[in-house]
């Protein structure tokens, strides 16, 4: 009974911190969906997992802290200890698609450039739009194949440019990508014969941005694997002297139940702000 009530305050915890660490950011509601569920569903796709929903996103969360709080009870029986790790572990699946998201979006940086030689390759060759965008299909790099065959799919189904792009954009779910689509877009309804320059000054300015990003990111990797060593050890630390019936005695009182919430809260505010400091800011999207 004792561990139900645990992993229940856990929650509480988490949920009520959540509104300080993770701020709205004024996103309308979308088809009744929340800001959360379309950020995560962003996320999703972002990281490679389209056809995950977020709503299994919130299970495996759920049970990952059920699980996690079952076994620090059983190794070390701190309540403190048990509502610490629930609240971690709750987390712990959305920061890991975070990660992977942001991996992938890193792989992908560099094949934007490639991909706007040769829609102007296309251009060029007096191809349309949306038969220069049909050809990444079987030309473009192998990471964005899938979402240009979607697109083809249904611009052949619809016929309507501006529609199968915007469901291009939400399957690449990148802001070069809205770069690029919405200057395709701008040129196909009002017309021009400056496409072909602006994507290549577009082509050149994402090749010096990539290189730029990169650089910066490789000198501060430091930072965040410091922040990450330093959020980490202490509570590894924490977790051995708990697996001593003395020690879970003493932090199982209430000033060792305060001083481990009150490292908790030290912990994410200090990452948070190590993470701010070494982490570039990304990029706004073009009309998401």
């Amino acid at each position: 009974m004792s561990l139900i009530v645990g992993i229940v305050l856990a929650v509480g915890v988490v949920l009520i911190a959540a509104t300080f660490l993770w701020p709205a950011t004024g996103e309308r509601r979308v088809r009744g969906r929340s800001a959360f569920s379309l950020r995560l569903s962003e996320r999703l796709v972002q990281a490679g997992l389209p056809n995950t929903s977020p709503v299994v996103v919130v299970i495996v969360s759920l049970a990952l802290s059920f699980a996690v709080a079952a076994i620090s009870f059983v190794l070390t029986s701190v309540i403190a200890v048990v509502l610490c790790a629930a609240a971690a572990a709750l987390v712990l699946p959305t920061l890991g698609i975070g990660w992977r998201a942001r991996v992938r979006r890193r792989a992908t940086r560099v094949v934007w450039p490639d991909v706007v030689d040769q829609l102007v390759s296309a251009v060029r060759s007096g191809l349309a739009l949306p038969d220069s965008l049909m050809t990444l299909a079987q030309t473009g790099p192998a990471v964005t194949r899938a979402a240009f065959a979607a697109f083809a799919v249904r611009y052949r189904a619809t016929g309507n440019f501006s529609v199968a792009v915007d469901e291009l954009k939400v399957a690449l779910a990148d802001p070069v990508a809205d770069r690029i689509l919405e200057t395709l877009r701008m040129s196909r309804e009002v017309g021009g014969s400056e496409l072909t320059n602006v994507l290549r000054s577009l082509s050149v300015y994402l090749r010096q941005e990539a290189a730029i990003r990169s650089e910066i990111e490789a000198r501060q990797s430091w930072v965040m694997n410091a922040a990450r060593l330093g959020l980490a050890a202490p509570w590894v630390v924490l977790f051995l002297l708990t697996t001593r019936p003395e020690a879970a005695l003493a932090y199982n009182s209430a000033g060792g139940a305060a001083l481990i919430v009150a490292g908790l809260l030290l912990s994410v505010v200090a990452y948070r702000i190590m993470a701010g400091i070494g982490r570039l800011p990304d990029q706004p999207r073009w009309f998401a």
